[in-house]
């Protein structure tokens, strides 16, 4: 069953928002060559409580952290520990909090230092492809709409789309209905009303889309080793322009 929020809820909901935003910001400004996961977990942990909020991961399904952090070929769910970030990597922070009866969750992947070509146009077509998904969150449309505009911009650059991991509606509870496939056909799908809330993450692999979950039984990779990275953002459709409620700053 899919809940639609109340322009009162969306307020609400823009707090728990802007709490992901500030912690996301301190976490990408954190992140250089010699950084511990472990490190980064604690400080956005740290941050989230001072503002009254709780992590929305930490216990989730027994989840032992704050953040997730995905280093390189790890797609999502990666856990914060003593490995450290070093020079030429990428790095996804997937963070939400709880705040006053809320959830808000985002996401972003960051260049350690100097990178490659590659991982440097993997990072901007991700982002690029959440962007192009958002502007399609429109009354009127599909839910297809959504889907089928990541997949055919990060394809187009040659890119492929993780089909295991999809977004989720949000509001009370973490995940809620829809999913929300970063792959399909614009048009289909249910219809996209006011009210929805949205997190929409657009998983993006350098290589083949197929993946496998570690021995950890969290941490998702790459089936051929080759670089992913993450962007998510949590959203409002409204009667006008879609509402960006973690817009990083």
């Amino acid at each position: 069953m899919i809940i639609l929020k109340s322009p009162h809820e969306i307020e609400e909901m823009k707090k728990s928002g802007r709490i992901v935003s500030e912690v996301l910001t301190e976490m990408k400004e954190m992140i250089r060559p010699g950084i511990k996961t472990i490190e980064l977990d604690r400080r956005a942990e740290d941050l989230t409580r001072k503002r009254g909020a709780k992590p929305a991961f930490k216990g989730y399904r027994g989840y032992p952290a704050s953040l997730c952090t995905s280093l390189n070929s790890e797609v999502v769910h990666g856990i914060p520990s003593n490995r450290v970030a070093e020079e030429g990597d990428i790095l996804s922070i997937d963070f939400g909090v709880l705040y006053k009866g809320y959830y808000a969750d985002a996401a972003i992947t960051v260049a350690v230092g100097c990178v490659s070509q590659t991982a440097q146009r993997l990072l901007e077509v991700t982002e690029g492809s959440l962007y192009q998904a958002i502007d399609r969150a429109m009354v009127g449309g599909r839910l297809g709409d959504i889907s089928a505009a990541v997949q055919t911009f990060c394809e187009t650059q040659g890119f492929s789309i993780v089909r295991d991991y999809v977004g989720h509606g949000i509001g009370k509870s973490l995940h809620e209905d829809p999913q929300i496939p970063n792959f399909g056909l614009s048009g289909r799908g249910i219809a996209l009303k006011a009210g929805m809330v949205l997190a929409i993450e657009p998983m993006v692999n350098e290589g083949t889309y197929d993946v496998k979950v570690l021995s950890d039984g969290w941490t998702v990779v790459t089936a051929d080793g080759k670089l992913s990275a993450h962007f998510e953002h949590t959203v409002a459709i409204t009667d006008g322009a879609p509402i960006i409620l973690t817009q990083t700053m």
